[in-house]
């Protein structure tokens, strides 16, 4: 029987056995770096281990040459995307613009733009998470970023999120379509392990199914573990089995439509039962940069997965294919990727033919 064969009801209570199948025939990533523009955010989320307050001696808002030197650090490491994370909205935290001020800038958003724009000509692709935007904002920022990205996580309310108004499900999911209606290869995903339940993840992919039926945005989906930090209000909750993260990649690649890819974290899971349930991205890899959300967790060697990889740019092949992006964006997406959309060879083993 096959995956298609298998009713969600089904994916939830079969044996194991029943929800793995052969590989998928491409598995992807894409080579990046991390840039973790600032800490600060508006959010305080149980599980968050990355957020420090304004006066933290931890906290930090990255001065433009110190992202210019981590850039072409990624740029002499062959990379090709530009991981900007921040925390949502710091310009509502107070203290926060004195901070933005004393680099020369009243308006956050005018400093992510000129921050994508110097990876651009570094020779990067900016990918930026930034949390809820509006329309403008969005629309603003397409223009120097190959993809975006959101993580819904989850539209359950949960006591994880109490406190935090970027986490009203419903806020989210308006950015996502927002992106969706401007035509911007996306990122979303499920967190999974913060206090939901089976229904809660079924309903958080029928959505996104839902959204992608209509806009066809959603280059992929992660199915992403939570992962325990000391110091936060969840150090003590365990992460979620490899059963319950087995099920939930069969049912994101059950209820998500075929051209949504199903993204595992490499240095979170062990990804080879996940591939065989139906996940087929591995996101985005670093050589030059630590997970900065999960420090504690490095990334694998490429090599010591041995699965045959296709390198990809942050922005997928279809939306390559497709001309889903700006001309300012054009020449350097024409230099990286090949005709298929992928990632132009090098002399890397871990891309394949």
């Amino acid at each position: 029987m096959s995956l298609e064969h298998l009713s969600t009801a089904d994916i939830i209570s079969a044996p194991l056995e029943a929800l793995v199948f052969a590989l998928p025939a491409r598995v992807t990533f894409s080579r990046n770096v991390f840039v973790p523009v600032t800490n600060i955010c508006r959010n305080a989320c149980g599980y968050c281990g990355f957020r420090r307050d304004i006066g933290d001696a931890e906290a930090q808002l990255m001065a433009p040459a110190e992202v210019e030197s981590v850039l072409r650090q990624a740029k002499d490491a062959d990379c090709t995307e530009a991981l900007f994370t921040f925390g949502e909205r710091p310009y509502e935290v107070d203290g926060f613009v004195e901070k933005l001020r004393s680099l020369g800038y009243d308006s956050f958003l005018d400093y992510l733009y000129d921050l994508c724009t110097m990876a651009i000509r570094v020779g990067l692709l900016p990918h930026s998470n930034p949390g809820i935007l509006t329309f403008d904002e969005l629309e603003r920022l397409k223009a120097v970023n190959a993809s975006m990205g959101l993580m819904l996580e989850t539209t359950a309310s949960v006591d994880a999120h109490q406190g935090c108004a970027g986490k009203d499900p419903e806020l989210r999911l308006w950015t996502i379509e927002d992106a969706g209606k401007l035509h911007i290869p996306f990122t979303t995903g499920l967190l999974i392990g913060i206090g939901e339940d089976w229904g809660d993840r079924i309903r958080s992919l029928e959505l996104l199914a839902e959204l992608q039926h209509k806009y066809r945005h959603l280059q992929e989906v992660i199915i992403q573990p939570f992962a325990p930090k000391p110091g936060t209000r969840m150090a003590d909750v365990p992460s979620p089995s490899r059963e319950v993260l087995l099920r939930t990649v069969a049912l994101a690649r059950h209820l998500l439509p075929d051209d949504v890819a199903v993204q595992v974290p490499p240095n979170l899971i062990e990804v080879a039962p996940l591939l065989g349930a139906g996940a087929s991205d591995l996101g985005g890899i670093s050589t030059v940069t630590v997970d900065y959300i999960n420090p504690e967790h490095a990334w694998p060697d490429l090599a010591d997965l041995g699965i045959a990889l296709t390198e990809r740019l942050p922005i997928y092949p279809q939306y390559v294919r497709a001309g889903w992006y700006s001309e300012v964006l054009a020449p350097l997406i024409g230099a990286l990727a090949d005709e298929r959309g992928f990632r132009r060879k090098t002399t890397d083993e871990t891309r394949d033919g």
